[in-house]
């Protein structure tokens, strides 16, 4: 017996037909074909704050350790942190990593908001030596 089902991954759906036999130990016929279907998600995807820009290329710059959504941001431009200070929190597989601050100073910017993409290597946020 055929089936078609439509399938949801992370918020994409994907229309997908398999073969259910109708008797134990009966082979498919064809294997299972995935096919992509285009579908609005279930929630607009927050827009980035910034442009990506990589860490190498920004003084004082607080580079993301991986790639995830931004869930929480706990200081604000202008505000004194010390080294190791947890500036923000990400989330990626279910996981929330700290990032903290490498260190210590002012911080000049935060270049992200909650609820950002961010990929690994960008830079979230700044931090100029204290006068």
């Amino acid at each position: 017996m055929i089936k078609k089902l439509r399938v949801t991954v992370d918020g994409k759906s994907y229309d997908v037909t398999v073969e259910v036999p109708d008797e134990p130990g009966a082979s498919a016929a064809a294997p299972p074909t995935l096919v992509d279907a285009p579908s609005a998600p279930s929630q607009p995807a927050p827009s980035q704050a910034a442009p990506i820009a990589k860490s190498g290329a920004v003084a004082g710059a607080v580079a993301s350790p991986l790639a995830g959504r931004v869930i929480a941001i706990l200081v604000t431009p202008g505000q004194e942190v010390k080294k190791g200070d947890h500036l923000l929190t990400l989330e990626a597989m279910k996981m929330n990593t700290a990032v903290s601050a490498p260190k210590a100073g002012k911080v000049a910017e935060i270049l992200t908001t909650v609820g950002a993409a961010v990929d690994e290597g960008q830079v979230l946020a700044r931090i100029e030596d204290s006068k």
